[in-house]
């Protein structure tokens, strides 16, 4: 069965603190969009290609390894240049819907606001790893961190997870601080009793934007 055609690609990235559901709001995302019959591709940070998946361990599961803020930093921009250009920008010549969980965003909330490194030197790190693609459209999910971190905790803390609380309590500013910047490509969304109920607004935004990109 032919895919529903696009007029160029679709960036869509999830976004947010830990235990929020990005993951699980990103995978059923792709689910929906495929079964209405557009070509998805969805992917991770850090991860998603063989050398960045080896990135995420040293970051997430590196507890021995003593890990500077800039060297962080520096793995996490790693990750994302391999990433762009082996899956990212390939897929979005292709016209396809790329959806991630995380991207720049992230690394602006958690080591901007989180580790304090200016956003300057982020910002241009970020440009040379990115080759300049943007999300088009970014949902932040927003959650109380204690509430997060309680709901990470169940499948036990990774490398980032066990920073200290101050530190998660930045990064959900921060990422409150991306929205209030740029309101047209990134979307707060209140996480609602039940999964469904948040699926449901985030598909009907992405519907609202994806006519943009019909042919």
């Amino acid at each position: 069965m032919a895919k529903k055609a696009l007029n160029k690609g679709f960036f869509i990235t999830f976004e947010g603190c830990e235990g929020c559901g990005k993951s699980t709001h990103s995978r059923l995302l792709y689910d929906y969009l495929e079964r209405l019959g557009y070509g998805c591709v969805i992917t991770r940070e850090p991860g998603g290609t063989r050398a960045g998946e080896e990135i995420r361990k040293i970051l997430l599961h590196s507890d021995g390894i003593k890990i500077s803020d800039v060297t962080e930093l520096f793995l996490f921009e790693s990750a994302r240049a391999q990433i762009v250009r082996q899956i990212i920008r390939p897929a979005l010549d292709k016209k396809r819907i790329v959806i991630c969980d995380r991207f720049s965003d992230a690394t602006l909330a958690y080591q901007g606001y989180g580790a304090r490194i200016p956003a300057l030197t982020i910002k241009a790190l970020d440009k040379v790893a990115t080759g300049g693609i943007m999300p088009d459209l970014t949902f932040v999910l927003d959650i109380d961190v204690l509430t997060g971190l309680g709901r990470a905790k169940r499948k036990g803390y990774d490398r980032m997870e066990k920073k200290a609380l101050s530190y998660h309590r930045r990064v959900r500013t921060g990422y409150l601080a991306i929205a209030a910047k740029e309101p047209a490509r990134v979307k707060i969304v209140n996480l609602e009793d039940d999964i469904s109920g948040t699926q449901s607004n985030i598909r009907r935004q992405v519907s609202r934007v994806i006519q943009r990109y019909k042919r």
